[in-house]
């Protein structure tokens, strides 16, 4: 059983900046990659970032440039720094994580953290 926790989200102006944070807890051999979702009203889930466990990163066209993704290791941790916040970034955000537990893989979500970013 693996649980990711996230933490972070609000409301915050457009311009302003948010750092989410999503831990994975549990008998966890091995965490492989981890990633950024995110659901705005309306709309399908969408990729936001991803870093793999040697840290390389993939963005979103959308936030390239103004969100940086990235991970402790040690802590089993993935934080997403979020600046130059727009209305348009407004959605619920969940974390993503792949891992290893007692040899078997598995593919988990966390329970989704909202950021809301006023005009």
């Amino acid at each position: 059983q693996v649980l990711l926790v996230e933490s972070g989200g609000g409301l915050v102006q457009a311009g302003g900046a948010l750092r989410l944070s999503c831990a994975a807890s549990g008998s966890i051999s091995r965490v492989n990659g981890m990633g950024w979702y995110r659901q705005a009203p309306g709309k399908q889930r969408e990729l936001v970032a991803f870093i793999t466990s040697a840290g390389s990163t993939t963005y979103a066209d959308s936030v390239k440039g103004r969100f940086t993704i990235s991970r402790d290791n040690a802590k089993n941790t993935v934080y997403l720094q979020m600046n130059s916040l727009k209305p348009e970034d407004t959605a619920i955000y969940y974390c993503n994580a792949n891992t290893i537990v007692g040899g078997s893989r598995y593919n988990d979500w966390g329970q989704g953290t909202q950021v809301t970013v006023s005009s």
